[in-house]
């Protein structure tokens, strides 16, 4: 290949001269849970984990799963909020968490969702599960096959409400995963799970004839104003388990700590993550399509000259304070020679961050170049010759 000679002018304002600064970035802090995962739902990076595909008792945050299923079946219209579904006797004595269902109740799916995702409801939880599918061990089925459709790769289920079983297995970070696609796919469902409690007409202390007013079990939503989700789980196999989201600086983070020995465990665990998360971390668009990130010669061409781009945004996760510190290099598939169209790479653009790279992406034309004339041709020929 023919080496040309000042063939680019780098035009990164932001890194032509990197000032490196030292960061430190602590280790995440250690927290009373047998596996966890924070996880920066708008860019999918992992900040900090700790067995997070271990296999583990999902507990009640299998119902992050039913929910999903019964979201997708009203999307698709197969059913409808205001639907009244029939309580089963299975299901009004499933046991464990309930909102009280008895077969003679007339409930809606959507107050069906609130039992089950505000305050836990497993017969809620049977309740649906038996109206999508007919039997909760069809149901079952779908939970396994949306699970493989949004790639859960260690996670099966077995039920619909989370109580132990032999094949009934999530992991820590398909917990945050599936977490991370509720909050996406379905915002206009989600604030049900910052709901501190639930009460329905319908449903009444028998000797007070009062509504039973009843509580969410995530105590973050008390304590701190920022987080706004998303589901607890106990079992006496599973120990105390908890999703976590937040949101702070246009950044949402996941924390989902499994195994905890008490509520104040899981509760404080999770708290520590998410702390962890927004102190140190923070979102960056590091490479944006609208910028020109380099110029290079043309050869046999119309235009002398081309300006090099991007074709899309780089959003990522990374440690506060350095931003300054990523360093570019570009390499230009050179010489460039016309035709050239907007799709054809004609560079490259890497970005690194201490020995780690954050972006890898081709370089290209912002304009399509046509063929000079034919003396024009000739000409660069020439030249060409004797670079």
């Amino acid at each position: 290949m023919l080496k040309i000679s000042k063939i680019i002018i780098v035009l990164i304002s932001c890194f032509s001269i990197p000032v490196h600064s030292i960061i430190i970035t602590p280790k995440a802090p250690k927290i009373p849970a047998e596996t966890y995962v924070l996880l920066n739902s708008d860019t999918g990076k992992i900040i900090a984990s700790f067995d997070e595909t271990k296999q583990i008792k999902p507990a009640s945050i299998t119902k992050l799963m039913t929910a999903f299923v019964v979201f997708e079946a009203l999307k698709e219209e197969q059913i409808l909020l205001d639907d009244r579904v029939r309580i089963s006797k299975r299901a009004a004595s499933i046991g464990g968490s309930t909102m009280f269902l008895n077969p003679m109740l007339n409930v809606t799916v959507e107050e069906l969702l609130q039992g089950m995702i505000i305050v836990s409801g497993n017969d809620a939880s049977m309740a649906l599960a038996e109206h999508i599918a007919g039997t909760e061990e069809a149901f079952s089925e779908y939970m396994n096959e949306y699970a493989q459709a949004i790639g859960l790769k260690n996670t099966n289920y077995q039920n619909s409400y989370g109580l132990d079983g032999d094949e009934h297995y999530s992991s820590s970070i398909d917990i945050a995963i599936l977490a991370s696609r509720i909050i996406k796919d379905f915002p206009q469902y989600f604030p049900w799970y910052s709901q501190q409690t639930f009460s329905s007409e319908k449903i009444r202390d028998l000797k007070t004839d009062q509504p039973i007013k009843q509580y969410n079990r995530n105590k973050l939503l008390k304590r701190d104003k920022s987080v706004d989700g998303m589901k607890t789980g106990y079992t006496s196999s599973a120990g105390y388990c908890l999703v976590a989201t937040a949101e702070k600086d246009s950044m949402r983070l996941i924390a989902v700590v499994t195994g905890s020995k008490s509520p104040d465990d899981r509760t404080d665990a999770a708290s520590a993550l998410l702390n962890y998360g927004f102190r140190f971390f923070e979102n960056k668009i590091l490479v944006d399509p609208l910028t020109i990130y380099a110029e290079a010669k043309v050869w046999k061409g119309e235009d002398e000259n081309i300006s090099l781009v991007t074709n899309k945004e780089f959003f990522q996760t990374i440690p506060k304070g350095s931003f300054k510190n990523i360093r570019s290099n570009i390499e230009i598939f050179g010489p460039i020679i016309a035709p050239i169209d907007t799709n054809q790479p004609i560079g490259k653009l890497t970005l690194t961050l201490d020995q780690d790279i954050l972006v890898d992406t081709p370089l290209f034309s912002n304009k399509a170049i046509k063929k000079d004339s034919i003396w024009g041709q000739i000409y660069d020929s020439a030249i060409l010759l004797f670079e």
